[in-house]
């Protein structure tokens, strides 16, 4: 498990407090319709923290060729029609590029700054020529009005439980997954970046930012700097 990271629940949990059966469970939000937008008509993608293939099956429905990868190989047990690599993002070295790297669930607002820079050089050194990197961040108020919650209509609850500091601009966040037979938590470390510490962090790996992809500037497509 990492340092500052628990899940608890049924079934595996990864070791950044995922429980591979929930994740198995969540529907399928908005978010392959904004990659589809941004990406090329039938772009290879690859994308960082696939889990259990939420995101990856809704992509190839789509037409796209995906190449997920995730440190858990339970999470890539679930995934199917696209080709899996169990590794740590940041310490990804595939010797290929894509069209599109995609980096969503918040994975840039890690606790860690050294695993973010890790991950942001992947997307830089996997990222081709004329290619782009897709990026989820926090909403502003992500830390605030905390505890909040909200009832999936597909019939379970998630609740944002608590968001505490732990030092260094980090904060310790616990979320809730409320199901009919069944609950799991997830303590994990998070850390608030403004727009400047984010563009910083990006040019720090190499890359900038191109546009906002949504209007809550949740998701963001960044490109090679040079």
């Amino acid at each position: 498990m990492r340092e500052g990271y628990e899940g608890t629940g049924p079934g595996a949990i990864t070791p950044d407090g995922c429980a591979v059966e929930l994740y198995s469970r969540l529907p399928v939000g908005d978010e392959p319709d904004v990659i589809a937008a941004a990406a090329p008509e039938g772009a290879s993608i690859l994308e960082l923290g696939s889990g259990v293939g939420r995101m990856t099956h809704a992509l190839l429905e789509r037409g796209f060729t995906v190449t997920g990868v995730d440190e858990s190989a339970p999470m890539l047990e679930h995934v199917r029609g696209a080709r899996t690599i169990c590794s740590p993002i940041e310490e990804l070295e595939l010797g290929e590029t894509f069209d599109v790297v995609l980096l969503a669930s918040f994975l840039v607002h890690t606790g860690d700054a050294e695993v973010r820079r890790g991950m942001l050089r992947t997307c830089a050194r996997h990222v081709a020529p004329g290619g782009c990197v897709l990026i989820q961040r926090e909403g502003e108020d992500y830390h605030e009005n905390v505890p909040r919650e909200r009832k999936d209509p597909s019939g379970f609850t998630v609740r944002i439980a608590s968001s505490e500091p732990v030092g260094d601009g980090v904060n310790s966040v616990r979320a809730e997954y409320e199901f009919p037979d069944a609950v799991w938590t997830q303590t994990f470390r998070a850390r608030p970046l403004t727009e400047e510490q984010f563009e910083e962090a990006l040019q720090e790996a190499g890359l900038k930012v191109d546009r906002c992809l949504t209007e809550d500037r949740i998701w963001v497509r960044a490109v090679p700097a040079v």
